[in-house]
């Protein structure tokens, strides 16, 4: 049971633009950024996020999001080795709504949006719809529903929050009702399969810098993973993130998918490197040096299992901790090809990481409450 302080009180709403707003975000971000710099022989470069090689080896930027081309390129950044993250050329691109395709070639879009990516997307997704109106989204909702449950996913929201089940046109129509429109015609809102028994599985790529004092300075340093999420409950009793646990290799997909070949996960891989391939077609202008996606097997509403990516993150993220330990032990530990690590979430106590963890924060955040976040090697 969570154990929360008796004076803590838990606000009744995070506020919508809360995402590095709370404490244990910061905290986390700022020990990542301080781990890619000792990993990197880097130091601080006064502006939070930055870093710089001594002796004029350049600076490099870790940003609290995924960064729009233009923004990077205003901070001077034009390729994935300057920084831990991602650039998109539209806002929406870092979103859920890319997934999936529009209920028709009218159907509103914003402006960029290709709508042949959901032909390349295939079935590396789950079947629904992306729509930028409550119209759209009804329509498509109708649709969805002649096949059993849909879920309504509201495209910015993360660690499961932000969904609603429907499983009949009342329930649909409730739910559309419960979001305010100018969020949907302005990120979107996708209305996707519901599956049951669900386990979410993360696949990805990282590069970290080299260091500048090293033959191999100017690339990347590139590993690849897969491992499985779990879910808790934070102080509110409600499903959230609880951590990932993640084999990483030295490499790219290619190697991952070799290592990976005869594993019965490899369709989740297979299904995640479809998916970044596809997307990077599409938008071209699009640069990353951390690319992950969650994947989702379960069962439809028929029984059958289906296997699909439900979205990508292009910047820090709830796994980082665990990419970055990985990345410090492969360093440390030159003669091993993979490694096992995890990070972990817990709430309700804030003194719960074990001696050898990272601990990325430990307190009790004004927003989210007593909460513990620490990476581990598992091997």
């Amino acid at each position: 049971m969570n154990e929360i302080p008796p004076d803590f009180a838990i606000p009744a709403a995070t506020p919508p633009d809360a995402s590095f707003s709370n404490e244990h975000d910061r905290a986390t971000w700022e020990e990542a950024t301080r781990r890619i710099a000792a990993l990197a022989g880097a130091v601080p470069a006064g502006e939070p996020g930055w870093m710089r090689w001594p002796a004029g080896g350049g600076d490099y930027f870790v940003p609290r999001d995924t960064l729009l081309v233009e923004e990077a390129r205003a901070l001077g950044i034009t390729r994935d080795t300057q920084f831990f993250g991602g650039a998109v050329p539209h806002r929406f691109v870092a979103s859920k709504a890319i997934s999936h395709g529009l209920i028709s070639a009218d159907a509103r879009a914003p402006e960029g949006w290709q709508a042949g990516l959901a032909v390349h997307l295939g079935n590396a997704v789950l079947r629904g719809y992306t729509a930028f109106a409550v119209e759209d989204a009804r329509i498509a909702g109708r649709l969805m529903l002649k096949h059993g449950p849909a879920r309504l996913k509201e495209v910015e929201a993360t660690s499961g929050q932000g969904q609603t089940v429907v499983a009949s046109e009342q329930e649909l129509e409730a739910a559309l009702a419960a979001i305010d429109p100018a969020r949907i015609e302005a990120g979107g809102l996708v209305i996707e399969e519901n599956l049951c028994e669900v386990e979410t599985y993360s696949v990805g790529t990282i590069g970290l810098p080299g260091r500048r004092d090293a033959p191999s300075a100017s690339a990347l340093r590139s590993f690849a993973y897969w491992g499985t999420q779990r879910l808790t409950r934070n102080n509110r009793g409600e499903a959230a993130y609880g951590g990932s646990r993640l084999h990483v290799v030295r490499g790219g997909f290619e190697e991952l998918q070799r290592e990976l070949l005869s594993h019965d996960r490899a369709e989740a891989v297979r299904k995640a490197l479809l998916y970044d391939r596809a997307v990077f077609a599409a938008y071209p202008a699009l640069f990353a040096s951390r690319r992950n996606y969650d994947v989702a097997e379960g069962t439809d509403a028929g029984g059958r299992i289906r296997i699909g990516v439900l979205e990508q993150s292009w910047r820090i993220g709830g796994a980082t901790g665990a990419e970055i330990a990985a990345c410090e032990y492969l360093e440390a530990h030159p003669e091993k090809a993979g490694v096992t690590c995890a990070t972990v979430e817990i709430y309700g106590n804030p003194h719960a990481a074990p001696p050898d963890a990272a601990v990325y924060y430990a307190g009790v955040d004004p927003v989210a409450g007593p909460l513990t976040k620490y990476a581990q090697i598992i091997e």
